[in-house]
Formats: C-alpha cells, structure tokens, sequence
C-alpha cells in the first residue's frame, strides 16, 4: 500500500505562486525577501513595468499578483485589469497614496486588496494568502482615516445581513438557504447594493462591510 504521506513535490506544489511587479529595484528585493521567509509562498518573477508584469502573467498564471500602483507607463490599475482579462488571479496593490480615488481605481479594476506601502506592521504573507483565499484585504489606516467610508453607501438592514455573507465567502444557495428567501431575491439585492453603491463589480461591495466594520480589514 503506498504511503499517504505528502511528498516535497506536492508540498511545494500547493505553495502560493506569487508575481511581484515593482519598479523600484530595492523595493522589489525587499519584498521578494520578505516572502522567502514563507514555506507557502513562491516568488515566481518580478516585472518593473505594466507591459512586462501583463506579459508574465499570462505566461506565469500566478496566484497572486503584488502590484505597484505606480508604475512607467500604465499604472498599476491599468495592468491590473489588463492581466484579469485573461489570467485568473488575484492581485493585491501595494501603494503609496492613500486619498480615495487611488483606491477606488485599483478596485475598480478588480483587484483584491490595498495596502499602503509605509505601513509598519505591514504582513505582507498574511495579505497574500487572504486574497488568494477569495478574502479582500484593506490597509487598516484606509479603515481609520474614513476614506472607505467616503466611498461607501447607506444600505438597508437586510442588504447589511446579506453582504456580511457574501464577504465572507457564501454562495448565493448558501445565503438563500439560511436566511429562507429564494437565491433570485439574494441576487436581487446584490445588484441594488451595487447600484446604490455606484458601484460595477461585486468585489466593491466589501468597501462598505468594512468602512461599516462588518468585516475585519
């Protein structure tokens, strides 16, 4: 009978495969160092520009893009939605502003998380895995500051009830099924919550879950 003890090559396998895009040598370095120190995750390029990072992608299909918002050429937004037309990932933008509209055109492009760059307490890993796990991930200081809130709008108490579901990773039949209405009205309120919102991809619902402390940033 074979042994069901995982080999070093499944392990390795389930390791996180991560593009880092960052056109800051020294920048870039750092962050690679930093995730070595990770048995789970796996550098697999690094890109210093949006045209090169659209490129790896496709041809890496990593699990996690960590992108730079400000990048030669297109921004990081820019390259974000680029990549997510072809490559199923997920991408998490490291940056240094923090005013609103940065934020909002980062998630607008359907990335998954920002962090700011000068954050001290900065886990860079632990950010890595909750969005490669379907979470989203927001520097807690765009918490503090209200520049969440700024972006968020008024929902009703049911409308709360169902997206402190969907953040945390429910289906629609799931929803349904708890809360006894049929999985048409779960998706009927996710699309008015969206509309109310101004809002066009259902990743932005969580802006206000956790501008509302709904869910943990």
């Amino acid at each position: 009978m074979s042994s069901q003890n995982p080999s070093k090559s499944s392990v390795e396998r389930r390791a996180l495969s991560i593009l880092i895009v960052e056109d800051h040598t020294l920048v870039g370095l750092a962050l690679r160092r930093t995730l070595e120190d990770a048995d789970d995750i796996r550098v697999v390029g690094k890109s210093a520009d949006a045209e090169s990072a659209i490129r790896a992608a496709r041809k890496l299909k990593p699990d996690v893009v960590v992108m730079d918002f400000a990048l030669p050429g297109k921004t990081g937004a820019e390259a974000t939605q680029e990549i997510l037309k072809t490559v199923d990932t997920a991408v998490l933008i490291l940056s240094m502003h923090s005013e609103a509209s940065y934020v909002r055109a980062a998630l607008d492009s359907g990335a998954r998380g920002y962090l700011l760059k000068s954050a001290a307490d900065l886990d860079l890993a632990e950010a890595i895995r909750q969005v490669a796990a379907g979470r989203l991930v927001f520097d807690r200081r765009l918490v503090e500051s209200g520049v969440l809130g700024e972006m968020a709008r008024p929902l009703s108490s049911r409308e709360l009830e169902i997206l402190r579901m969907i953040v945390q990773g429910k289906s629609h039949r799931e929803i349904a099924d708890e809360l006894k209405i049929q999985v048409n009205t779960v998706r009927a309120h996710r699309a008015n919550m969206m509309q109310a919102m101004g809002v066009h991809k259902a990743v932005q619902l969580a802006l206000y879950a956790v501008a509302r402390g709904l869910v943990k940033a």
